[in-house]
């Protein structure tokens, strides 16, 4: 019974200390020049997710600018059984006044995009000054993309890339290299 009675201090107790554990912000590219960053992307590696379970090779990502400064994001894999699946969504600067490196990105229905929870977070952590290699990660540190205009990546720059992340707090052990089958 006594031991009931400190429940409630120890419960405050770990809350409050969790809360002081809160991540950092990502630290995000200084400056994301949207018109030079459309095009296709192809993933190098990534964080494992619910979404591309059914990707098995050939994952890209096509980014075009629309006239209102959204973006139209096209993402295409491979599946088990050889067939292509393919996601459209949109891309919109998560805020106004913020950095172009923080967007956020939504593939649920145009009648859904009022519910905040349909659209996530796209956070462009590192950027090849030429544009050729990016890293995009999500603020809870779940979601992480290696990126590159090939099917293919220096393997210094990627660990580098690995690198960055990991001080950044993702799990780099989970790491998942991506098959291309045009891959150099």
């Amino acid at each position: 019974m006594k031991a009931l009675l400190h429940l409630p201090l120890a419960l405050a107790t770990l809350t409050l200390s969790t809360l002081g554990m809160a991540r950092a912000p990502l630290e995000l590219v200084d400056n994301l020049d949207l018109e030079r960053y459309q095009g296709r992307w192809y993933e190098i590696a990534l964080l494992p997710n619910r979404f591309q379970k059914r990707c098995v090779s050939d994952t890209s990502a096509l980014y075009v600018l629309r006239d209102d400064g959204r973006v139209q994001v096209t993402n295409r894999c491979r599946q088990e059984d050889g067939r292509w699946r393919e996601a459209e969504g949109i891309a919109r600067k998560a805020d106004p006044e913020g950095p172009n490196a923080a967007l956020e990105v939504r593939f649920a229905p145009k009648w859904l995009s009022w519910l905040p929870f349909v659209w996530g977070d796209y956070r462009v952590i590192a950027l090849d000054e030429d544009y050729q290699y990016a890293m995009v990660g999500s603020d809870n540190r779940k979601y992480l993309w290696i990126l590159a205009r090939e099917p293919g990546l220096d393997q210094r720059v990627f660990d580098r890339l690995r690198s960055q992340a990991e001080d950044q707090g993702f799990d780099t052990e989970k790491l998942v290299m991506s098959e291309h089958s045009d891959a150099p």
